[in-house]
């Protein structure tokens, strides 16, 4: 009998200290909902493009003129298979889709004669970092606290190029130095760079040594602190810093936030409900009971095939919580380097089998999941490969080809919380498309040969090559 009580007690012990995901599954999260954006503006006020919907005037932002794609073959992102059709673009939206040899198109419209190929949304990168250091920078003296604004704007310009040429057309950036993503994402819209449509997070947020602050203390790697405004880190500590970094990226013009474990339930809690209270999604870079954390406070999404318990898996699909799994990183990391190695966070085994069981774990559970690559450092020279291979490793835990596509657009576009707008080709949306010489729900490969991307009705890919149109001479003032 006595043996039975302690284990009683020991049984007791354990549930207490458990998190409160193991003990009750249907327990609500402990942040609030994420502020209703709709809530106070009727469909009639025009709003930016972007999470926030800040009112603007009719037309903000939308070029002049109109263009069709003619002969093309359309895959629209919504599922339904691949149809002969023309879409016919005015300014920055979608205003038509007819059917081939039909010429409802306005009379001064700039026709594309995209026949044998295939038509179709911009994909979606849902996990980046566009200032990430190279290569060259990790051997020198930099760290993610001391490179220079105008660098880290440097690279972003590069590596924007890079992915409009794989087709990709929208990147969540979740972490990059200082104000450079907001630099970027700003003269992206305004087309003056050409590249990617950009949600940023702004700075990841973290504790003092967690995910992306280990080793940022001793010698050669100076200290991250949050007196550095370019770090591509910012470091908090109790639910009242992590509150107020919240606010300090929503103050930049954040789209999301990037939280990353290590942190306390309390920390975590206060940074997704202020975050939510702003209006803004937030993802997680976590692991096993860390995620367990982030689920009660109320998470919008998780990235990577991280280790987790089945129960987790079940409440993700149970309250719409969604996965970025990135496959395609941790196959780089263990290709190179024979393992994850030296990281507190990821104190597991971690293999080329393990990540991918993970995903199908998600899928089975019906798990909204979505494409992201996280390519640091030089890994963008892997485009359009690395692309590929994520919508093969999506083939390999249970999507068909066609559904692997939908999970790069429509459900990507979901994610960040833009569907209404972006990830499918349907009248009323954004005009994100790009043209791609085969057919790629039926051969991933044909995604090497993209040929024309346009974002935001903008041309800004055209025979795969990077474009911008040219200079227009503002004449001088008459004289007097």
């Amino acid at each position: 009998m006595r043996k039975l009580r302690i284990a009683a007690l020991l049984l007791a012990a354990a549930l207490t200290s458990t998190p409160a995901l193991a003990q009750d599954g249907n327990m609500a999260p402990e942040a609030r909902p994420i502020y209703d954006r709709d809530q106070w503006l009727p469909k009639s006020v025009p709003t930016s493009d972007e999470v926030l919907r800040i009112p603007v005037p009719a037309g903000y932002n939308a070029p002049t003129g109109s263009f069709v794609l003619v002969g093309g073959r359309l895959f629209d992102g919504t599922g339904k298979p691949a149809r002969p059709a023309t879409i016919v673009v005015q300014g920055k939206t979608i205003t038509a889709i007819i059917n081939p040899g039909d010429k409802n198109w306005p009379a001064d419209a700039v026709v594309y004669d995209v026949a044998g190929k295939t038509v179709m949304p911009g994909l979606i990168d849902l996990h980046t970092h566009l200032t990430f250091m190279s290569e060259d920078d990790l051997a020198s003296v930099y760290t993610t606290s001391n490179m220079s604004g105008a660098e880290s704007v440097m690279h972003g310009v590069r590596r924007m190029g890079i992915f409009l040429q794989a087709g990709i057309t929208t990147m969540r950036d979740v972490g990059s130095h200082g104000d450079a993503p907001f630099v970027l994402k700003r003269l992206q819209a305004q087309g003056e760079i050409p590249g990617p449509r950009i949600f940023a997070a702004g700075q990841l947020i973290t504790q003092t040594g967690g995910h992306g602050a280990i080793h940022a203390i001793g010698p050669g790697y100076p200290e991250i602190n949050n007196s550095n405004l370019n770090s591509m880190v910012r470091v908090a500590s109790g639910p009242d810093q992590w509150r107020e970094a919240v606010r300090v990226q929503f103050a930049k013009g954040a789209d999301l936030i990037k939280l990353a474990s290590e942190y306390s339930q309390e920390e975590i809690t206060a940074a997704v409900d202020e975050a939510h209270s702003l209006g803004l999604p937030v993802t997680v870079d976590s692991e096993t009971q860390y995620i367990d954390m982030a689920i009660k406070a109320g998470i919008d999404s998780i990235e990577h095939p991280l280790p987790r318990s089945d129960a987790a898996i079940a409440l993700m699909a149970k309250r719409g919580i969604a996965s970025v799994p990135t496959f395609v990183p941790y196959r780089l990391v263990m290709r190179n380097s024979g393992g994850y190695f030296g990281s507190t966070s990821r104190r597991f085994e971690l293999n080329e089998d393990s990540i991918l069981e993970m995903g199908r774990k998600l899928r089975r559970a019906g798990v909204k999941m979505g494409i992201g690559l996280d390519l640091i450092s030089d890994w963008p020279e892997h485009l359009p490969g690395a692309y590929i291979n994520e919508l093969e490793s999506f083939e390999k835990i249970g999507f068909t080809k066609a559904e692997a596509l939908v999970a790069a657009t429509r459900t990507s576009a979901e994610i960040i919380k833009m569907g209404d707008r972006l990830g499918t080709i349907e009248v009323g949306k954004l005009a994100d498309i790009i043209v791609v010489d085969g057919n790629p729900d039926e051969d991933f490969s044909a995604m090497r040969k993209v040929k024309t991307a346009f974002v935001n009705g903008r041309l800004m890919l055209q025979d795969g090559r990077l474009y911008k149109p040219a200079h227009e001479e503002v004449p001088l003032p008459a004289p007097k």
